[in-house]
């Protein structure tokens, strides 16, 4: 399976949702012109993001409530309609005959699945994990460190609240340190940014915890400015 960049990730998104049409609780034309719109987009990503036709096109593919305003479509992750079925398909075909449908059909899909995953993003089976979410998948990451009583975590005060709840819990269980501290709203200096990682660091720093984009403002921090400070102290 040869790797995909994004242009043609969306492409082939709507491939499925076309051919999964007829199930679906949406008209089979919005799900047309979803799928037609995703085909045709052309241009610039930044042009592309202020396409209000665009963007009107591929809402249709969503169940979400149009009489609100809503604000958070990414830790929540809503699925288009055609998800939606698929899991109701899955969840229904579950409970028919439960020991038979886990252990017979289900489980034995887990690593071709895996496999198949593997050739799409060009790397080792044994390199990807499925699991339920991303939190979870971050919260594996960061209790699998080996840290030392005493040993720092540093990160700001507007990181992903499961992140910084799943360092507080390690304070309580092994004694490490998480040391949070904050940046401007806006932050429009990213060499204050990195200065301000590097203010907090100390001896007993073992990991810097950062977001690439801040969940609650939006706010982009320069990951790779940050990183190559880290670097060059060890961490």
């Amino acid at each position: 399976m040869k790797t995909m960049d994004r242009r043609s990730f969306m492409g082939t998104i709507g491939k499925p949702m076309a051919a999964a049409a007829a199930v679906t609780v949406l008209e089979p034309t919005l799900m047309n012109r979803a799928l037609a719109s995703v085909k045709g987009v052309k241009g610039d990503p930044s042009d592309i993001a202020k396409d209000e036709s665009f963007w009107f096109e591929i809402q249709q593919a969503y169940t979400a409530d149009r009489g609100l305003i809503n604000l958070n479509n990414g830790g929540v992750s809503p699925s288009p309609a055609v998800v939606q079925e698929a899991m109701k398909r899955h969840l229904d075909f579950s409970n028919t005959s439960p020991a038979y449908s886990m252990w017979r059909i289900l489980e034995p899909q887990r690593e071709p699945v895996r496999r198949r995953l593997a050739r799409f993003h060009a790397c080792d089976a044994e390199e990807i994990a499925l699991t339920r979410n991303a939190s979870e998948g971050l919260q594996i990451c960061q209790n699998g460190f080996d840290f030392e009583p005493g040993d720092e975590v540093l990160t700001t005060t507007q990181d992903y609240g499961r992140m910084i709840n799943t360092f507080k819990q390690r304070e309580c269980r092994d004694g490490i340190v998480m040391k949070q501290f904050q940046i401007p709203i806006p932050a429009e200096d990213d060499d204050e940014v990195v200065r301000l990682f590097k203010k907090g660091i100390t001896s007993k720093t073992k990991m810097i915890l950062m977001c690439h984009m801040i969940n609650i403002t939006g706010q982009i921090l320069p990951v790779k400015k940050v990183v190559r400070m880290a670097r060059k102290k060890g961490i």
